[in-house]
């Protein structure tokens, strides 16, 4: 086991911001007004399920079709940087299409692809490229307990922060995510040109 503090606190601050679950209590507010009901608890283990899994097994299928990790990583080091600039910027460069008849909100879209979306799965690749699994699979659980959280006291969090206070805490994650996916980019395309 190859326990380490600090990677566990950088790869748990990593998903966080890719998360974004404080960002998303808006439109968890919106799914929890239309379906009637989120099972907190069902979304949050389905989407660390789905981390969990594809954190082990997403390598070997990128191996499968002929991609390699340092590739994979760059082309995530991109997608972060579209997200943190989403962030900071305000502005939406990609949506996802909800259905809104879906009868059970806490698997889709909240579980899937919400938190555990294709920012989230391609950050974990681009962090199994540095840090031990160990370490990010503890970043994960520790995510998956704070997005349990953050959805059982969604209401409460907004009228707290209200939404000035969920537009800054979202711009400072993205410009925190966008000097990762800044890191991200340079460590693996050295990698590659060597």
């Amino acid at each position: 086991m190859n326990f380490s503090l600090k990677e566990i606190f950088t790869a748990f601050m990593v998903l966080f911001a890719v998360i974004d679950i404080i960002g998303n209590i808006p439109i968890i507010i919106d799914l929890r007004k239309k379906a009637g009901h989120i099972q907190s608890e069902k979304a949050s283990v389905i989407a660390g399920i789905i981390m969990i899994i594809f954190l082990f097994v997403g390598q070997r299928l990128l191996g499968f079709i002929g991609i390699d990790v340092n590739s994979f990583a760059v082309a995530g080091a991109f997608i972060l940087f579209f997200i943190a600039l989403e962030m900071i910027l305000g502005i939406t460069l990609y949506k996802e299409d909800e259905d809104d008849s879906a009868l059970n909100a806490s698997v889709f879209p909240i579980a899937f692809p919400l938190i555990a979306g294709p920012g989230s799965l391609t950050t974990l690749l681009s962090l199994r490229s540095e840090y031990a699994w160990e370490n990010i699979v503890i970043a994960i659980l520790l995510n998956v307990l704070l997005i349990y959280i953050v959805l059982k006291t969604s209401s409460r969090i907004e009228k707290l922060i209200g939404q000035n206070g969920i537009k800054i805490i979202r711009k400072i994650f993205g410009v925190i995510l966008l000097a990762i996916a800044v890191k991200l980019f340079a460590d693996n395309i050295k990698m590659l040109m060597a």
